[in-house]
């Protein structure tokens, strides 16, 4: 596999649009709500490409062997660097290899101590996160809604 980290400006709206439309991914994304047409797709980028802006970190898209697979990366929450993931149905069995590569950057690029990913309770107990290290660690709740909250340092990330 061939993954890219790219800026999301530098992808086509209608994939961004027909990822986030995609019942299957949009499932397992409790904040999603209304539609996501070119309006909301163009504040989304806005506020994603802001995050680099204000903290010198965010969510890339990836290209898997060129193709747009999804989007994610490493976000602000509270106190947290939080790892996101969303990703194209077909290119599921490829998280946790984008997971990894975003952890490189996190640990290595970016010098953080630790970083946490936040799960909807859909996403049954988090087995995929725990095969790359990271530890329970509470619960959280975002606009009302519930989620399971991983939690990784980088002194104990496993080394393959």
């Amino acid at each position: 596999m061939n993954l890219r980290l790219a800026r999301l400006t530098e992808i086509d709206p209608a994939h961004l649009i027909g990822l986030m439309g995609d019942p299957r991914v949009r499932r397992h994304m409790p904040l999603a709500d209304g539609a996501f047409g070119h309006a909301e797709c163009r504040a989304f980028v806005a506020a994603k490409e802001a995050l680099w802006r204000e903290h010198g970190y965010g969510p890339w898209a990836f290209l898997v062997d060129g193709e747009f697979a999804g989007w994610g990366g490493l976000q602000p929450e509270d106190a947290d660097v939080d790892l996101a993931l969303v990703l194209h149905p077909r290119f599921w069995g490829h998280g946790q290899a984008i997971c990894a590569r975003v952890l490189d950057e996190a640990f290595g690029t970016f010098g953080f101590d630790a970083v946490t990913i936040l799960l909807p309770p859909t996403r049954r107990g988090g087995h995929g996160v725990t095969r790359l290290g990271f530890v329970p660690d509470g619960q959280t709740s975002i606009e009302g809604r519930r989620f399971l909250r991983f939690r990784l340092q980088a002194a104990d990330r496993p080394r393959t």
